[in-house]
């Protein structure tokens, strides 16, 4: 099916096909499907500037349409599963501080998956245009990469179908520009983990003198307490002894 949608997009919407391939992330990400072959396809249609445009785009708003519904009506779903994802516990506590360049490094290094990871940072304190635009930094590499090698695809399958003629440079180019997108790709998500490692490492002793204090893990997640327990708080009378 997501064939035929990239199909119909570069047949029958013209100039509107990008911006219509940016819209289609939001209802891949909220139902959690994995978008990329989307990403990929943008650079089949649309080439590297284009394409990487309308995926970078698309993906950010989709990972922030997924923000908001956790955020508000999914809210009290999304905590209640936080307890089956213990790495996360210390991601929760280290975005109290550094919310920007926690959720940055996350996105590069994606120790939870893409899909899951937009519920979870929810409920966290973290910033709406904070998470924003860390997101749409750290999605940049991976966004460029398979951009490109959707952009390779689509001059292989010219190749292959006899519209144009490679030269063997042009083959050298193609193989050498991958080669160097996936070096890169490594090279920037072990300086990410290594900087999220250190991070997660410097609020460690936060969260387990939670725990010594809490048999509950110890989550900034602002909460209203419940009804009733306002009500047997609002009873309660203090008397001075001092006073009698």
């Amino acid at each position: 099916k997501l064939k035929d949608f990239l199909l119909w997009i570069k047949e029958d919407l013209g100039p509107f096909g990008p911006l219509a391939l940016a819209l289609a992330y939001i209802p891949l990400t909220i139902v959690a499907v994995p978008a990329s072959v989307l990403t990929l396809g943008g650079g089949y249609l649309f080439g590297l500037p284009v394409g990487f445009v309308a995926d970078s785009l698309g993906a950010t708003l989709g990972a922030t349409a997924a923000f908001l519904l956790g955020r508000t009506i999914g809210k009290s779903y999304v905590a209640s599963k936080i307890k089956h994802y213990p790495k996360f516990q210390a991601v929760s506590v280290a975005i109290q501080r550094s919310g920007f360049k926690i959720v940055l490094l996350l996105r590069v290094v994606p120790i939870l998956p893409f899909n899951m990871l937009n519920y979870l940072l929810s409920v966290t304190p973290v910033r709406l245009g904070e998470y924003m635009l860390a997101t749409w930094l750290g999605m940049m590499p991976i966004t460029f990469v398979l951009v490109y090698v959707g952009t390779t695809l689509k001059d292989l399958s010219d190749i292959t179908h006899g519209w144009h003629e490679v030269s063997v440079f042009r083959w050298v180019l193609m193989m050498f520009g991958i080669a160097l997108a996936v070096i890169l790709i490594i090279c920037i998500t072990r300086v990410a983990k290594s900087s999220l490692d250190k991070a997660l490492a410097e609020n460690a002793t936060d969260l387990l003198d939670g725990k010594k204090n809490d048999d509950t893990c110890m989550l900034p997640i602002a909460e209203p307490p419940p009804p009733d327990q306002l009500h047997e708080e609002s009873l309660i009378i203090r008397i001075d002894p001092s006073d009698s």
